[in-house]
């Protein structure tokens, strides 16, 4: 019988990889000296603490804020690392704010601004179902473009090459193999439980459950799809776990718009970077 792995979500930060198991999780950052540093940590859960938070749906947004928390931590340590910036401990209000920050953003950018824009490109659609199609696929578009755009900056790229790092590296793992550049590189830089294939599935998600609402006022809208972002959020986090260990034909296809967007946020790493990610991968599997 083929050995079930647990699974082992990942990140890529400046100059480096964060890899998240069962019980740990660890990054790995590349200083300018060429040295890995290598930083482990014990994960502790508040859904350990209160159990129902276990529960289908809310563990996904429970899992989605303490992702962002992590993120906001890793990102801020591999900056110190990489010599972008001074070590500083971020204390509590400084992860606040910046959660805070980067919510307020995407609200913004991916819920108001396509609710708000689609008024101006569907003037002769009166069907809500047609409407919240509209505003989907403008929140898609929006979306796109944005990571198109980010995708010019050399920092970016460079983060997205450990982004494909980690995915190669962690298909080395669940194919069984040693983990080594050599047999990492042969893999693809595409991964069903990505991030990124994440954001859009929330999207899709987003435009079936926006559509049953049907169409009110723009200050009701706003409201409604702000509310109803930790449900879609939940969803979505079972969908994504589920295309991840089936096969099912309905799961594969929910997830291909995900899978195509990978391409534009993953590039093809070298051994260098294969080898932080492997480090990362290693120190939680350990």
């Amino acid at each position: 019988m083929k050995e079930v792995k647990p699974a082992i979500g990942g990140q890529a930060v400046i100059e480096g990889v964060m890899m998240r198991g069962p019980k740990s999780t660890a990054i790995a950052v590349r200083k300018d000296n060429g040295e890995i540093v290598l930083k482990k940590d014990e994960n502790h859960s508040i859904s350990e603490r209160y159990k129902f938070l276990k529960l289908p749906i809310l563990r996904g947004v429970v899992s989605l804020i303490e992702m962002m928390i992590i993120g906001i931590q890793t990102l801020s340590y591999s900056a110190t690392m990489a010599g972008y910036e001074e070590e500083e401990t971020l204390t509590t209000k400084d992860i606040a704010i910046a959660l805070a920050s980067a919510v307020l953003f995407a609200v913004v950018l991916f819920v108001i601004l396509p609710t708000v824009a689609v008024k101006f490109i569907s003037a002769n659609i009166k069907t809500p179902f047609l409407l919240s199609l509209a505003e989907g696929f403008l929140r898609i578009a929006i979306f796109v473009a944005y990571v198109a755009v980010i995708s010019l900056m050399k920092d970016i790229r460079r983060v997205f090459e450990y982004h494909g790092a980690e995915h190669k590296v962690v298909h080395c793992y669940e194919h069984g193999e040693d983990l080594t550049p050599e047999n990492a590189k042969k893999y693809s830089t595409v991964h069903p439980r990505c991030g990124t294939s994440f954001i859009m599935i929330v999207m899709i998600v987003s435009i079936l459950l926006f559509s049953i609402l049907g169409w009110p006022g723009i200050i009701a809208r706003i409201v409604s799809r702000i509310l109803l972002l930790p449900v879609v959020a939940g969803i979505s986090y079972e969908l994504i776990q589920l295309a991840g260990r089936s096969s099912s034909p309905f799961l594969k296809i929910l997830n291909t718009p995900g899978m195509w967007l990978q391409k534009l946020t993953t590039r093809e790493p070298d051994d260098s970077q294969l080898e932080v990610a492997i480090a990362a991968l290693k120190a939680v599997i350990d």
